[in-house]
């Protein structure tokens, strides 16, 4: 089968549209369409269907598309591991993980990264859902769950738990509770048990909202929940990783906590290899055994 006429088709099918395929490509509308009828042809098959809006691949054309995209993947990954070096580390690194982790944890330690590797490119996709790994919607990902895929690198991280916590300012201006049915007196911050997060912290706020709680305020991620704590609106359901960076964050009820929260870091076993990676693999598990130093020394653990 004719390579350049498969990148073509590709371009094609990417585009939805000859006009745009050949911009791409470089090429007129009709050198693009001559080599998408001469696959047809040598196919024997109709690969588009064709109608004023664009283009649309048929069953045969979904086929081929499924296959000239895996060449894709496995030729910019082939790609990478040829430019990457010791040396020089460049070019672009899909990072998925949760808002949460992402914002108040990840974010701003990538200031470490960028200044040993300046031409590294980070694409961080902060979100709940878990992007497919083996099909490259990312590169890397840190979850709060083991990968179920077997054709994954992984590497268990940390456990983290929910507590709750409030700033210094609040306590003093409103009391600090001693018992859940103080709550009746006071706000409690956190994500609705029904929203994408750890299993473990909808049951803990589940259960907290059992109480007679006096007001709430519901956010949808972390990084929101820790705002108004730090405003001093209320107490917040948040992960313990952040007090990390936030010292001044107070416990409250030391007894009340989620279950362990597994965080892995996963990614094909395809990048084995791939320099980008390997530094941000590296990068990550040293400022883990930082913040584990951090911790110890503080008495959190």
């Amino acid at each position: 089968m004719d390579w350049d006429k498969l990148r073509i088709f590709h371009a094609v099918a990417d585009a939805g549209s000859l006009t745009h395929a050949g911009d791409t490509l470089h090429l007129s509308q009709s050198a693009v369409s001559r080599q998408i009828r001469a696959l047809e042809e040598a196919l024997g098959t109709t690969l588009f269907h064709r109608h004023a809006r664009g283009l649309i691949l048929t069953e045969q054309g979904e086929l081929l598309f499924e296959a000239t995209s895996a060449m894709a993947r496995k030729l910019d990954s082939a790609a990478a591991r040829i430019r990457d070096s010791e040396e020089n580390v460049f070019g672009e690194l899909k990072v998925t993980t949760t808002v949460g982790f992402g914002t108040l944890w990840l974010a701003p330690r990538l200031v470490k990264l960028y200044e040993k590797y300046p031409d590294l490119r980070i694409d961080l996709l902060l979100e709940e859902r878990v992007l497919d790994l083996p099909m490259r919607e990312a590169d890397v990902a840190i979850r709060m769950k083991e990968p179920s895929q077997s054709d994954l690198i992984r590497r268990r991280l940390l456990n983290i738990r929910m507590r709750l916590y409030a700033s210094p300012g609040y306590l003093s201006a409103r009391g600090t509770p001693a018992t859940l049915d103080d709550l009746t007196h006071h706000r409690l911050i956190c994500q609705k048990p029904d929203l994408p997060q750890v299993a473990a912290g909808a049951r803990l706020v589940q259960e907290l909202m059992a109480q007679n709680v006096g007001s709430t305020l519901m956010v949808n991620n972390y990084f929101g929940v820790l705002q108004a704590v730090l405003a001093n609106l209320g107490i917040g359901v948040l992960p313990d990783y952040l007090t990390a960076d936030h010292p001044d964050l107070v416990r409250v009820f030391p007894d009340i906590e989620s279950g362990e929260v597994p965080v892995f870091l996963a990614y094909p076993e395809e990048l084995r290899q791939t320099r980008r990676v390997a530094v941000f693999r590296d990068f990550v598990l040293e400022e883990i055994q930082a913040y584990r130093r951090q911790r110890i020394e503080s008495g959190a653990e």
